[in-house]
């Protein structure tokens, strides 16, 4: 489906950290773009929502920012839950995390769903950038 400018973008925000969540809505809502943001607090929630989301042929989020330590479903679990369920999806994904080791950086690098790694914290600057690739 071709988007319009002015068409709602769906961010799935994966990360335990309510103050994180909170800190990406105020960024959504200065970067002017019209956002839908859903928040899951462990990669088992995000990976139930998404199948939820498929079985009522519904579209999946245009972008995922997935933080890396979590409780029940990490990350990089996450990651390979998604990729399991073997999807034709066109979605961008970043690994966002307050990591700053290389290693979590080329493993990023290696899932086929990634895009990137992001550090922590988020910038607006940055955010417009992943908003403008899928808008």
């Amino acid at each position: 489906m071709q988007r319009t400018p002015s068409s709602k973008i769906n961010l799935l925000v994966i990360d335990d950290d309510d103050i994180n969540i909170f800190i990406i809505s105020k960024i959504v809502e200065k970067t002017g773009y019209d956002v839908e943001i859903c928040a899951k607090h462990n990669g088992q929630l995000a990976i139930d929502y998404i199948k939820d989301l498929l079985s009522d042929n519904q579209n999946l989020p245009d972008l995922v920012l997935i933080d890396i330590n979590m409780p029940i479903l990490n990350g990089w679990e996450f990651i390979e839950a998604f990729e399991a369920l073997d999807l034709k999806a066109d979605n961008d994904m970043y690994m966002l995390s307050s990591s700053v080791y290389e290693n979590d950086i080329e493993k990023a690098k290696s899932y086929k769903s990634v895009k990137g790694f992001i550090s922590k914290p988020l910038s607006i600057d940055r955010l417009k950038e992943l908003l403008e690739a899928v808008n």
